[in-house]
Parts: structure tokens; C-alpha cells; sequence
């Protein structure tokens, strides 16, 4: 594919044969990044998995210091109390088959599902609409909960779900590009250690192979891994 001038004036400050730590990448990324609008920066891990095996399917969540720089359109399925909660939480949408409904009618403005215990099996006859796009409540994600407010609070705050790929990568928004250096470094800092805290414990050989930050239209640029890997 044929890239632009701008891409190509600012892809030769990138040494491609250089794993930059990841502070400087961060700092080069910024320098790079040539887009009016404020793109966001994500962080690509490649793991050295085999994600059809089920004990290596890397999955899990992590709060970002300094959130993602986006607002999260909400949803929850919930009754009573809890949904008087959610509800005075500021979400997209608080029911239940009411809410299944249009969901199932089409709706799907919104990023995240969280539900309460009890209402998992309205929640569970969505699954071809939900499962697909990543948006089923889970327990080890925090999503299915009774506290449904520290659950929002938590997505709001910036908390990213990050999960491995088919092709063993983990992709995950780490802020956008305005943000200052220091946060997207911590923030990135803080999904790598994560990552590495959910090796598995069948993975065999480097878990941790390969890194990269980009931002949206900038050249990929490569982290050294070593300084993370235990």
C-alpha cells in the first residue's frame, strides 16, 4: 500500500532494526505521530502461546493510571437496588429482558456489559450478539457483580480488558497520543506487567516475545521486551 508524504518524512526517524525501551518508544511515538486529531496509542504484544489451547487463552483486565482518554458507553443488567445504582452511576441503559430486547433488536451503543449474578440468564441468551464482540459479562473480568457502582467507576476510570488473538498477540488502548509521555509510558508499563502476571502456567519458552506501540496512521515502533520478561 502506498503511503503518504507525511508517513514517509516521519517513518525514517524510526529505526526499524532497534528495540527502543519502552520510555524512549513512547517519547519517539509522540514525536512521530502526525494526525490533527488525537489518535490513540495502542500497545501490541506478541506472546509465545498457542491460543487454541484452552489453559493459554491469555485473558484479563488492568486499571490504566491515567485511563484511556475516552469516554465508555455503559450498559447493565440489574434489578431493585442495584439497578437504582447503576442507574445513579450514569450508564448508557439499566434493565433486564426489557433491555435483552433491544439489544437483540439491533441496539448495541455501548463498549461494556456489566451484569449482577441473578441476571446472567437473560444476559446468557445474547450470547451470539454479545460473545462475538467481546461484551459478555465475566466474573474474572469484574463484570458480573453485585457491586455494579465499583464495577462503573472502574470502567470509567480507564480500566482496559485486554485478551490474546488468534495469531498470539494481545492488542490494548493505552491512552491517546495528547497525553503526555510519562502517562503513556506508565499506562503501557502497567498493561505489560499485567500481561506477564496472566502467563500461563503450561506456556513453554519465551511468554514474552515481542513489543510494539503505534499510534493511529504512525509507524509501529519496537520495544525491547527483556527489561519485562522474568
Amino acid at each position: 500500500m502506498a503511503r503518504g508524504k507525511k508517513y514517509r518524512a516521519v517513518v525514517s526517524k524510526v529505526d526499524r532494526f532497534t528495540n527502543y525501551s519502552l520510555e524512549d518508544a513512547v517519547k519517539l511515538l509522540k514525536d512521530v505521530s502526525y494526525t490533527k486529531f488525537d489518535g490513540t496509542v495502542d500497545l501490541a504484544i506478541n506472546l509465545g502461546v498457542d491460543p487454541r489451547q484452552a489453559d493459554q487463552n491469555v485473558r484479563g483486565a488492568v486499571a490504566l493510571p491515567h485511563g484511556t482518554g475516552k469516554s465508555v458507553r455503559i450498559v447493565v443488567f440489574a434489578k431493585g437496588e442495584a439497578a437504582q445504582l447503576a442507574s445513579n452511576a450514569g450508564v448508557e441503559a439499566v434493565g433486564g429482558d426489557d433491555l435483552a430486547n433491544k439489544i437483540s433488536g439491533g441496539w448495541l451503543d455501548f463498549e461494556q456489559v456489566i451484569a449482577t449474578p441473578d441476571m446472567m440468564g437473560v444476559v446468557g441468551k445474547l450470547g451470539r450478539v454479545l460473545g462475538p464482540r467481546g461484551l459478555m459479562p465475566n466474573p474474572k473480568l469484574g463484570t458480573v457483580t453485585m457491586d455494579v457502582v465499583k464495577a462503573i467507576n472502574e470502567l470509567k476510570a480507564g480500566r482496559v480488558e485486554y485478551r490474546v488473538d488468534k495469531a498470539g498477540i494481545i492488542h490494548a488502548p493505552v491512552g491517546k497520543i495528547s497525553f503526555a509521555a510519562e502517562k503513556l509510558h506508565e499506562n503501557a508499563k502497567a498493561v505489560v506487567e499485567a500481561v506477564v502476571r496472566a502467563k500461563p502456567a503450561s506456556a513453554k519458552g519465551t511468554f514474552l516475545k515481542k513489543i510494539s506501540v503505534s499510534a493511529t496512521m504512525s509507524p509501529s515502533i519496537k520495544v525491547d521486551a527483556a527489561p519485562f520478561r522474568s
